[in-house]
């Protein structure tokens, strides 16, 4: 799998001078040699995505042919299932089966529902809105959007941005993160191969430190849509704000699962792993926080961590691996130091904390499954995202004191609710500060649903209606109707 990658501009793939080692982080060792954009090539890519939207032929086409284009990319996707599911796994970590069975197949859904329903989606809407006046709102793409993603879901959260953007008719420069540009640019391929008009679709590789700026404060962009840390949000909205453009943020989280007595004891431990360790924790939505009801509190918190300790770490290209490696040596030093910090403010490592000392995994970079207790609301812990395989237990007496714990965060993203009272559920849900909430469920994404949070969290919608509208601008056309054909105004300073 160690080969070479360019990068893709204008409809063509550019190889440069400069270069960059992406590593396996199962091994450590390097996995393949990527091209990285310079100033030049930021410039291009600028160049030739704006002309294709103001002179291209992609803005044009109709939604049939379109639709038509989307459909070819989202059978290029499966076409190449295999390779992209092994290339994701191994720049990621990630287990082999959650990228053949999660990431690999729901990208390609992602571009099938947005070609599907790209036509109702955008159909113009007529209104009358008095006798004298006829009104016709049209939704028109936003112009060039810049679409910048985060490692932990490279090609899918690529594809849902992608999809969207694509088919409400912008053309479009993708920046993967340069940790893992491996599956994006094997997506652009694909899309050469479907056929796409030059300059509709770039992707660049490159660190946003470097190359950010450029893009996201350039005049020429109409849009930035960023999936990623607060910090890195906080910069992207300062670069936007040089030249105002649209910006939608989905930024960090930090979730929190509700377990109540009336749950199923078995199905709430188990789903509640996959809430937080699916992944290794590199999740935004991942549910950090779990606070479990008085009565319910022991048996969850001794069956939850007994399974925690069963989890098996391994490569991410075995089968038989459940937990993989974290992205990166940095990533996981930092998610010691959370677990270090915890325990120092008084927190109680109920299992992991620690590199694990199977000499199997010494070279990559593992992290055990990791269960706290005691944890109070003023920790680090308790407020910052550790995006890493480290779950917090606590206790609640009834809702009022689990909505208060979930709600006690500056991040409003996702939520889990566990009981088999569902009218209590419904109350709750409209309590809970958070964009997406699960009932008796975790991580159900659904290409009609949209997605998106609250406060720090970030603000903007991905998938469903609301997702594709918003790589729209929405236009209102009066048209006056007044009898003889003499508008009001005419009779103004008529004389």
């Amino acid at each position: 799998m160690n080969r070479a990658y360019s990068l893709y501009i204008n409809g063509k793939f550019i190889e440069t001078q400069e270069k960059q080692k992406v590593l396996n982080p199962s091994t450590g060792q390097v996995l393949a040699e990527v091209s990285c954009a310079s100033l030049k090539e930021v410039e291009s890519a600028l160049g030739s995505c704006r002309e294709a939207f103001d002179q291209g032929r992609w803005p044009r086409l109709s939604l049939s042919e379109r639709k038509g284009l989307i459909l070819k990319i989202a059978q290029g996707i499966l076409d190449n299932a295999g390779e992209l599911a092994a290339l994701e796994s191994a720049n990621t970590g990630k287990p082999i089966k959650e990228s053949t069975f999660m990431d690999i197949p729901s990208a390609a859904r992602s571009f099938e529902y947005a070609a599907n329903n790209l036509e109702s989606f955008l159909k113009t809407e007529e209104l009358q809105i008095s006798e004298e006046a006829e009104a016709v709102l049209r939704r028109e793409p936003a112009g060039v959007a810049v679409l910048i993603v985060p490692w932990n879901y490279p090609l899918l959260i690529a594809s849902w941005k992608l999809a969207s953007a694509l088919a409400a008719g912008n053309t479009v420069i993708l920046k993967p993160s340069s940790l893992t540009p491996l599956s994006a640019l094997k997506l652009a391929e694909i899309i050469h191969a479907a056929g796409l008009p030059a300059g509709a679709v770039n992707v660049i590789n490159g660190s946003g430190a470097r190359i950010g700026e450029a893009l996201c404060a350039d005049k020429r962009v109409d849009m930035v849509s960023f999936t990623g840390s607060n910090a890195v949000g906080k910069l992207i909205l300062g670069y936007s704000s040089q030249n105002v453009k649209k910006p939608i943020m989905e930024l960090g989280g930090k979730s929190a699962g509700l377990v109540f007595d009336d749950a199923d004891p078995d199905t709430a431990v188990n789903s509640s792993l996959c809430s937080i360790f699916l992944n290794q924790g590199q999740m935004c939505t991942a549910m950090s926080r779990i606070f479990i009801q008085d009565g319910l509190y022991e048996r969850f918190a001794a069956g939850f961590v007994e399974k925690a300790k069963a989890i098996r770490l391994g490569p991410a290209d075995s089968h038989e691996t459940q937990m993989g490696p974290l992205i990166s040596e940095a990533q996981r030093k930092k998610v010691l130091a959370y677990v270090e910090k915890a325990k120092a403010e008084g927190a109680q490592v109920l299992c992991g904390g620690r590199i694990p000392p199977d000499p199997a995994l010494k070279d990559g970079y593992f992290f055990e499954p990791t269960v706290i207790s005691g944890v109070k609301p003023g920790m680090s812990i308790y407020q910052e995202e550790v995006f890493g395989p480290v779950a917090i237990i606590g206790r609640f007496s009834n809702a009022e004191d689990a909505v208060r714990s979930a709600n006690m965060s500056d991040f409003g993203l996702a939520a889990c609710i566990w009981t088999g009272d569902l009218d209590l559920a419904g109350e709750l849900a409209g309590k809970l500060n958070a964009g997406v909430v699960w009932v008796n469920t975790y991580g159900m994404f659904y290409n009609a649903l949209p997605y998106g949070g609250f406060k720090q969290s970030g603000f903007g919608k991905e998938l469903g209606r609301e997702g594709l509208l918003e790589y729209t601008r929405l236009k209102n056309v009066v048209i006056d109707q007044s009898a003889d054909a003499k508008p009001l105004v005419n009779y103004w300073y008529g004389f």
